[in-house]
């Protein structure tokens, strides 16, 4: 699905081709692809746990004046979601036909239909579109596969574990049980990866596709610091080579240096100061270069970023 809002960011905002804007964020240290801002009643009802009213709410907007590509879309999320397997497949197919988007193949919220074996079908020729649209755009379908299930199974179950963390509370043990299920699921997704890594290369843009490619990137995000220290080289590479983002390599540069206890250059890692209750930025290397040296990553300004979380930053001047 398209409309959950959470925290903390590394990208600026990438265009999925849907009616929202997604962000890569990062939650108390977990890089998390999300949308900003619900636009129908349907998708406030998904944000605030109700899947069964947003599937209504989707249901009566498609009956009585049928419904765009967004709405469609985002109605079959809700219905995989909810283990409508045969209804969400029948709204995917019609929302297919009206957009193509390499986003289905790595959303989360279709992790239930992948499990069908309708899916594979249904894979095969979304990627026969995309490769007819972009002119080949994969050229290793196949390494591109497993990069796009790691993606879903990264971004898996965040909104599930937001919405416990908002309802009973992050200490609760429901929440921590929650956490402990996502980190072993993590763990398994950067075994993988690094086999494939091992026996590919770290994937390319032109070798996968962005999408497939910025799945490797998160998955090492969610490892260990010295898996992060690891590739971070490599990623530097391939950013020079045009065959990687630096959006990527900022963040992952930041959680380098604040696993050193070294202060930030690029302003990406937010905390969570169970003291006051409020969002902290980590410690910055120089609050008067690092909206210069965000622009020349391809970041936003970071006041204007960090006032998602009611975090007021005012650079001292040097």
């Amino acid at each position: 699905m398209k409309n959950i809002l959470l925290v903390f960011s590394f990208l600026t905002l990438i265009q999925l081709g849907f009616s929202q804007t997604r962000d890569t964020i990062i939650v108390n240290g977990d890089t998390v692809v999300v949308l900003r801002d619900a636009l129908t009643p349907a998708d406030s009802l998904r944000q605030i746990g109700d899947l069964k009213g947003a599937i209504e709410s989707f249901k009566n907007a498609y009956e009585i004046e049928g419904t765009n590509f967004n709405e469609l879309y985002n109605y079959a999320c809700a219905l995989s979601l909810d283990d409508q397997i045969d209804s969400a497949f029948k709204y995917l197919l019609i929302a297919a036909t009206k957009d193509t988007s390499p986003f289905m193949l790595c959303d989360p919220d279709l992790l239930n239909l992948r499990k069908d074996n309708r899916w594979g079908d249904f894979e095969t020729n979304l990627i026969a579109a995309i490769q007819k649209k972009y002119n080949h755009r994969y050229k290793d379908i196949e390494y591109a596969k497993k990069l796009w299930y790691m993606h879903v199974t990264d971004q898996a179950y965040y909104d599930c574990i937001f919405l416990a963390e908002d309802k009973i509370g992050k200490g609760s043990i429901v929440v921590k049980a929650l956490w402990k299920i996502k980190e072993s699921l993590n763990l398994e997704n950067q075994k993988e990866l690094e086999r494939l890594i091992d026996k590919k290369g770290w994937p390319k843009n032109s070798q996968v596709g962005k999408e497939a490619a910025q799945s490797a990137f998160l998955v090492i995000q969610h490892s260990d610091a010295e898996k992060q220290k690891k590739y971070l080289p490599t990623i530097e590479k391939l950013c020079k080579d045009k065959e990687a983002d630096w959006e990527s390599y900022a963040l992952m540069y930041d959680r380098v240096q604040i696993s050193d206890n070294k202060p930030q250059k690029f302003g990406s890692q937010i905390r969570f100061n169970p003291q006051t209750s409020k969002y902290e930025l980590f410690p910055l290397l120089d609050e008067s270069k690092v909206e210069q040296w965000r622009q020349e990553v391809g970041l936003g300004s970071l006041a204007k970023y960090v006032a998602q979380w009611d975090i007021k930053f005012e650079p001292n001047k040097k």
